[in-house]
C-alpha cells in the first residue's frame, strides 16, 4: 500500500505518512483492484464503505428506466466516492459507480472514520474535518454542474463547462477527464450534436481541441 500517496490526498491532508499508516491499520482499510468498465457499486445498493481511488478512473453514472445515461461526476486518483451515502444509514445509491480504466480503490468503513479511537484521536479529528470539507466541495461541484446544464443551447453549456475548467486548472490549455460520449452525457446533450457544435466553435476560432485536450482562444 502506497502510504505516501495516500497521505498526500485531500482526505489525509495534514497527516504524515507514519500517521496515515497508523490510522489505516486502525480503520481496517481494504485495498481492492477492479478492471475497466467494472461496476463497483450499483444503483439501489446500500453502502457502508466509502472509497478512496488510488489509481485509474471512475465515473458516477445515473441511468433512467429507458437506459439513458447521465454522468454525474468523475473521480480521479486521490479523490473519494460514496461517502455521502455511506454516512446515511439505509439510503440507497441513486447512481452507479463504474471504472473507466483499471483501478485500485481503498475502502474505508465510514462508521470507523467518524468515530474517534484512543490510539489515533488527534489525527482522527483532522481526518473527520477533511472529510467534511470534501463533502462540502462536492456539493459545490454539483451546483456548478447545474449551472452548466441550465443554458438551453449546446454552445452555452460547452462555454460554461470549458470556461470553468480553464479557471479551475489556471490555464487556457488543459485536459478534461471525459471522452466525447462522456462529455455529452455530463452536459445532457446528444453526442453528434455536441461534436458538431465543437467543430463549429473551432472553425470560428473560439477554441481548438484534440481528443480531450482543449485550448480556449480568448
Amino acid at each position: 500500500m502506497d502510504y505516501q500517496f495516500i497521505a498526500e490526498t485531500d482526505l489525509f491532508e495534514g497527516c504524515t505518512t507514519r500517521q496515515t499508516e497508523e490510522m489505516l491499520n486502525c480503520l481496517g482499510a481494504q485495498e481492492k483492484t477492479f478492471p475497466k468498465e467494472c461496476m463497483i457499486y450499483h444503483t439501489g445498493e446500500e453502502v457502508h464503505h466509502m472509497g478512496l481511488l488510488l489509481s485509474g478512473g471512475i465515473n458516477i453514472v445515473r441511468t433512467d428506466v429507458w437506459g439513458n445515461q447521465n454522468i454525474i461526476g468523475h473521480i480521479a486518483p486521490g479523490e473519494v466516492f460514496a461517502e455521502t451515502y455511506a454516512c446515511i444509514s439505509g439510503e440507497p445509491l441513486l447512481a452507479d459507480v463504474v471504472t473507466v480504466k483499471p483501478s485500485e480503490v481503498l475502502f474505508l468503513d465510514v462508521f470507523k472514520v467518524m468515530s474517534t479511537c484512543a490510539s489515533s484521536c488527534s489525527h482522527h479529528q483532522r481526518l473527520i474535518r477533511n472529510l467534511v470539507t470534501i463533502m462540502a466541495s462536492k456539493n459545490l461541484n454539483l451546483t456548478q454542474k447545474i449551472n452548466h446544464i441550465t443554458p438551453k443551447t449546446i454552445r452555452e453549456r460547452l462555454l460554461s463547462y470549458l470556461s470553468q475548467e480553464a479557471v479551475r486548472q489556471g490555464k487556457e490549455s488543459f485536459d478534461i477527464p471525459f471522452n466525447r460520449q462522456q462529455m455529452a452525457d455530463y452536459l445532457s446533450v446528444e453526442r453528434s450534436a455536441l461534436s458538431a457544435e465543437l467543430s463549429k466553435m473551432q472553425k470560428e476560432g473560439l477554441l481548438t481541441y484534440q481528443k480531450n485536450h482543449f485550448t480556449l482562444n480568448g
